[in-house]
């Protein structure tokens, strides 16, 4: 067995099936090691990535060799720049290769990761070496050491890091670590997570490159056209040689210089064979640019029916004039893009720089808040932003907690309250117990949530990809044909008007438009769902949401509020009822059941358990929808509903009268039993939340059917449907039942909708067309969903519904936009309008048309912004 295959290490998900908690496999998708060749599966320890690629392996060794020379196990792509950039920033991004390794025995000063001797990226400082991940953790290292070395000098980490990641908002597929240009769609790739800092790069570059290409565009543009001024004749004045060369000495920066980054994709996208908008802008003013090179050289060597009078045309004026219009379109289009995701960096600006740290001895002192650790007690100022997760460890205050739920009214909090980073303290000054920091706080999983979803992409959106993949080899024929007709009936001259014909369609056709109208309208929805504390986490499900039929609610936690107190509590006759409400106290410590948590401070309220010896116990079962069981001195206790007492065969029929009762009032029976008989007999109830009543109204006005489905039993879920007025109820239902549920209303045709909060909520979650989990739940049943409402407020389901119509709307108003802008104009470009206006379209007159529809699709999305939920 070779090396690799020793350290190998098999887990419980490796070579197999992942069996989740529920029990129902799942089918794990397999990876292939391109170091040894073995099928693995997806781990994020052993993981490395190579021009945008991620690549799986058996061990820590092949993950090693790979890091090395990667060339040698897959082949290399071809990353193009963002035009002309500085050579210190591009020899960084080429030579930086990761040198992560996970059992490494250093640790990069830097960022952190753990790396070995072997790292190419290494310094000595003060006889120290140093060992690096990649180079530009090494440059940021050597031009400020101390700053690296000494934590309290440290500078606050900025959103965009070394080693972030770049993705495609047109083709999510395409990743690379660093910047860089999609090599499907040609446009500049984005930083996959959301950051604060906005890169401007290529729209400085871009906004650079057009205010250069004015300096050469008006003159040449007054210069040649300047004949059709009345009285003017600037080619007379100069002389005809001196005035062609003039326009080719003009023309020639903006087009080979300027243009330059154009004409690169252009290439870059013949080469890959993905043509593109840039494929087209390439052919076209390249096209006219080199005829009239050619024209200017070499005028004998035209065909006569290039010619007229027998002079061939210039068309450098052309050329040039598009590319200026093509880089204020990429200049308008990059500024529009940027304000999409304003919602994002809105909640990045929530989160304060620093933080008041109390000491042990009570003295305070500012600090970074990257520097909070867990379990730091942490002063909040009135109108302070709250730093980090925790709750209040002292003081009473009034928190505005808009930024999590979108509503304005602050909320109380005193000793034990919840606190969320970026929230503000309004009133009195609170101290706080650091409990959440950095990416795990609750605002840093919703930056995380929308900006993963606004690169998803919806199922419309496949009509586009569909059209896009013969879009752009169609416009070319139609070009070639239009040029053919041209030369074969048109006018004198007959080929140069059919090369203009040619070059117009080839611009005007231009596909960004069409590329851009579902991601533009998918990224500004989901921040605005945000702002209303609606996380939507992928773009189908945005989608699917508006198509709702059928609604079905789980009740602990959804429909009411998820914190049931205990109304009564029977006793047996004979039992030691405070050793009983010691083991009762014990056993249901261990359960994370919202009801298990009521009798818990049930019994710490009522009763004084200090001198009460904690019993000992032993084989603890939870059994998901049941109840939990534990053995206490050899004797075997029983805590759950009615259904787990009567599988073990316990007769409790005396009660039966008294739990019907307190069923049929709303309250849910929980029963403690030993092998014999009921101990103890809990009445639980859970109070319905106030939001809940408008919820039911506006959805039962949308014509969604509305369904109960809850694991607790019929009387009582029929109380609880009463006062709702839900009509259709489904009890006594386990996680199982749940799914299965689902599956077979799915059956039925029907688009369902899953609301819930508790694990036994995630199968159906998961397997609901749109699973919406409340965020007051549990983080498996929120992992399961697609959906999180943040507060768990049951109003946030007809928002989100309404977000759907309005960013499907926007979609479908965006691809007509499109397709209508294309249908019209290339027949027009290609001269179809000549025979009866005269009208032929000028190549000028198509580039800034092309421009100007990426910006109106771009627009038009951003109206979401201020769309009303």
């Amino acid at each position: 067995m070779n090396k690799e295959n020793t350290e190998h290490q098999h887990h419980a998900n490796c070579c197999g099936n992942n069996i989740p908690a529920t029990g129902m496999p799942i089918e794990e998708k397999k990876y292939q090691d391109p170091v040894c060749g073995m099928q693995v599966s997806k781990s994020t320890e052993k993981t490395a990535r190579f021009q945008g690629i991620a690549y799986y392996f058996c061990s820590a060794s092949c993950v090693q060799k790979f890091n090395a020379a990667p060339e040698n196990y897959v082949k290399a792509k071809r990353v193009i720049g963002l035009g002309k950039m500085p050579a210190t920033t591009t020899s960084s991004i080429a030579a930086d290769h990761m040198q992560q390794d996970p059992r490494g025995a250093h640790k990069d000063p830097v960022c952190g990761m753990s790396v070995n001797k072997h790292s190419q990226h290494q310094t000595t400082h003060d006889g120290t070496r140093y060992y690096f991940c990649c180079a530009s953790c090494l440059n940021k290292f050597e031009n400020n050491p101390g700053s690296w070395l000494d934590p309290s000098q440290r500078p606050a980490p900025k959103a965009v890091t070394k080693d972030t990641i770049f993705m495609c908002p047109m083709d999510p597929e395409i990743e690379q670590v660093g910047p860089g240009i999609c090599p499907i769609c040609g446009m500049a790739l984005e930083p996959k997570e959301a950051t604060a800092e906005e890169d401007n790069s290529e729209l400085d570059d871009m906004r650079r490159r057009f205010k250069l290409s004015l300096l050469f565009s008006i003159p040449l543009l007054m210069i040649s056209m300047g004949d059709m001024l009345p009285g003017i004749s600037i080619h007379n004045f100069l002389g005809m040689p001196l005035f062609n060369w003039l326009q080719c000495a003009l023309a020639t920066p903006v087009v080979l210089w300027l243009g330059l980054p154009f004409f690169e994709r252009a290439l870059a996208s013949f080469k890959s064979g993905h043509l593109n908008m840039f494929s087209l802008i390439g052919v076209g003013t390249g096209s006219a640019y080199v005829f009239s090179v050619f024209a200017l050289l070499l005028p004998d060597g035209l065909p006569p029916a290039f010619k007229m009078h027998g002079m061939a045309p210039l068309y450098f004026e052309a050329s040039a004039v598009i590319i200026s219009l093509v880089l204020l379109g990429q200049v308008l289009e990059l500024r529009a893009r940027s304000q999409t995701n304003l919602a994002l960096k809105a909640l990045l600006g929530l989160t304060p720089t620093t933080a008041i740290l109390i000491n042990k001895d009570g003295t305070e002192k500012e600090i970074a808040v990257a520097d909070i650790v867990l379990g730091d007690i942490l002063r909040i100022k009135p109108g302070a932003h709250i730093p980090v997760d925790g709750h209040v460890h002292e003081g009473h205050s009034y928190v505005d907690e808009a930024m999590l739920t979108g509503e304005p009214v602050a909320v109380e909090k005193k000793k034990y309250d919840a606190l969320h980073a970026g929230s503000i303290n309004q009133q009195g000054s609170l101290s706080m117990l650091a409990e959440k920091i950095g990416k795990d706080t609750l605002l840093a999983h919703i930056i995380a949530m929308v900006n993963q979803a606004s690169r998803s992409r919806a199922p419309i959106q496949k009509l586009a990809d569909r059209v896009a993949a013969w879009f752009v080899p169609a416009v070319i024929a139609v070009a070639l044909i239009a040029f053919g007709i041209w030369a074969w009936i048109g006018p004198t001259p007959a080929l140069a008007n059919g090369l203009m014909a040619a070059v117009s369609v080839l611009i005007i056709a231009c596909p960004c438009a069409l590329g851009l109208a579902t991601p533009m309208s998918i990224t500004a929805g989901m921040g605005r769902g945000a702002t209303e504390g609606v996380l939507i986490k992928d773009a189908e499900a945005l989608e699917l949401l508006e198509k709702i039929d059928t609604l079905v609610l789980d009740k602990t936690g959804t429909l009411t509020e998820g914190k049931p107190s205990v109304q009564e509590c029977v006793v047996t006759t004979g039992e030691d009822e405070l050793k009983l409400m010691s083991v009762a106290l014990t056993i249901e410590q261990r359960s994370e059941h919202p009801l298990a948590a009521a009798i818990v401070n049930y019994i710490r309220d009522r009763y004084d358990l200090e001198q009460q010896a904690s019993p000992a116990i032993s084989d603890f079962k939870a059994t998901i929808g049941k109840g939990v069981q534990a053995t206490v001195a050899g004797e075997t206790i029983l805590i759950g509903n009615p259904a787990l007492i009567a599988e073990t065969g316990i007769d409790f029929s005396n009660l039966q009268d008294q739990i019907t009762s307190l069923q049929a009032s709303g309250q849910t029976v929980i029963l403690m039993a030993n092998n014999l008989r009921v101990l103890a007999l809990f009445g639980v109830s859970d109070k319905i939340k106030a939001s809940s009543f408008s919820a039911i109204k506006q959805l039962q006005e949308q014509g969604i059917r509305l369904i109960l489905l809850t694991g607790d039993n019929l009387a009582t879920a029929q109380a609880i449907a009463q006062q709702l007025q839900i009509s259709e109820v489904h009890a006594d239902v386990l996680p199982a039942d749940k799914f299965q549920f689902v599956q077979k209303l799915q059956q039925q045709g029907r688009l369902v909708a899953m609301a819930g909060d508790g694990i036994n909520d995630a199968p159906a979650l998961a397997q609901a067309n749109v699973g919406i989990a409340m965020g007051t739940g549990t983080d498996i049943a929120m992992h399961s969903a697609h959906v999180v409402l943040v507060k768990g407020d049951l109003r946030g389901i007809a928002k989100a519904r309404a977000l759907s119509v309005a960013t499907m709307k926007n979609i479908r108003q965006n691809l007509f936009f499109a397709f209508a802008y294309n249908f019209i104009g290339v027949p027009v470009a290609a001269g179809i309008l000549y025979p009866w206006f005269g009208i032929l379209l000028s190549p000028m007159i198509a580039s800034a048309a092309m421009s100007l529809s990426s910006v109106s699709v771009i627009s038009n999305a951003l109206r979401l912004r201020a769309a009303k939920l």
